[in-house]
């Protein structure tokens, strides 16, 4: 099982998540601790990079379900790019498309926040 981690990095006033590695229920509290500081420093405008994160579990979803509305509630959102085919699968199975812009590569979202 690859290590899960977490990077972040700022481009113009959006906040790049990128993810690697697995996210299941023992790593999923290391993502509630990246959003929570998110949140915490007033940075509302979120893409979170998926191209290095090889699977995602139930409990990683609910991450993602647990913040969106407090971003959006401060005129943020948070936009999913780079996801691997298996990845993509596990959000669109549950409907997360009609929930979440998902852009095929971590430029595309950063131009979506910067174009609002």
């Amino acid at each position: 099982m690859s290590e899960f981690f977490t990077n972040i990095k700022q481009q113009n006033q959006v906040n790049i998540v990128e993810l690697g590695g697995y996210l299941d229920a023992h790593t999923a509290p290391q993502l509630e601790n990246v959003f929570s500081e998110l949140i915490k420093e007033k940075k509302f405008n979120v893409v979170v990079n998926f191209e290095q994160l090889s699977y995602i579990s139930s409990a990683g979803l609910g991450v993602f379900m647990a913040f969106i509305e407090t971003m959006r509630e401060n005129k943020g959102d948070i936009k999913l790019a780079a996801m691997k085919p298996n990845v993509f699968n596990i959000f669109d199975l549950l409907g997360f498309p009609l929930l979440y812009e998902i852009f095929s590569s971590e430029n595309e979202a950063i131009e979506k926040f910067i174009k609002q």
